[in-house]
């Protein structure tokens, strides 16, 4: 992420945004780019308004009362446009940490991780948000929870190890996986077999035993039955079985 918004410089290899290398000319990126990092830090004292006015003067974005008006509606913070930052839930900083990422109206905006350590609730209103911008711009998420891609993706590239295995549309990295994720219930005793023969997707403990999920071109045993994939078997499917670098 950092480097497609050229926070930093690559040490090699091109990345091109409608046609033109943006390593040669960076300022082709920033000029339509908003970007909202991983860590995303806010002056505590200071109010979401404060934050945003003080943001839009260093960038010189015109007219910013309204556009800030705007955008603190848009991500449903207009009630707390005079609570300071340091009061804020982690779900609310990175909400108004969207804010600036749209003060100038980027056709383009990058997040990275948007909803680590936010809450069930908070990480719900964030992919909302997220969905409801994708409508106008593009919106490059970066993100390990499978749960937001699939509540906000229509185009998703799986990297494993610094390459691009697959490009697709959900639905299609779906059908890649169909068949190949089986399910069925063992005792505690077999998982380590199972996980040395085997991907394991998901174990879940019950009364019964452990819920086994695999991902497999063949029937694990002779008790296993296929299920429908989820993002992540279409994950796991496309690594074929390797472990996360």
């Amino acid at each position: 992420m950092r480097l497609i918004t050229t926070v930093i410089e690559p040490t090699k290899g091109a990345i091109y945004w409608n046609g033109t290398d943006t390593t040669k000319t960076p300022q082709t990126i920033r000029n339509i780019v908003g970007y909202l990092p991983q860590s995303f830090g806010v002056y505590p004292n200071l109010t979401a308004g404060e934050f945003l006015s003080y943001l839009a003067a260093i960038r010189g974005v015109g007219n910013a009362g309204a556009r800030i008006d705007d955008l603190l509606e848009l991500v449903n913070l207009s009630g707390a446009r005079e609570q300071r930052l340091g009061e804020f839930s982690g779900g609310m900083r990175q909400r108004v940490g969207i804010a600036q990422a749209l003060l100038a109206d980027p056709n383009l905006l990058v997040v990275d991780e948007p909803t680590v350590g936010l809450d069930p609730e908070e990480r719900v209103r964030f992919r909302n948000v997220l969905a409801d911008l994708a409508d106008e711009r593009i919106v490059i998420l970066s993100t390990h929870v499978v749960s937001d891609i699939e509540a906000t993706a229509s185009d998703i590239a799986l990297l494993y190890d610094g390459e691009i295995l697959a490009h697709d549309q959900p639905a299609d990295l779906l059908a890649e996986a169909d068949g190949a994720v089986w399910e069925w219930i063992v005792p505690q005793s077999r998982i380590e077999a199972i996980k040395a023969d085997y991907t394991i997707s998901s174990a879940t403990r019950g009364r019964d035993g452990v819920r086994v999920r695999v991902v497999s071109e063949t029937a694990p045993a002779p008790e296993a039955e296929r299920v429908e994939p989820t993002l992540e078997d279409a994950y796991l499917h496309a690594v074929g079985g390797q472990p996360r670098p």
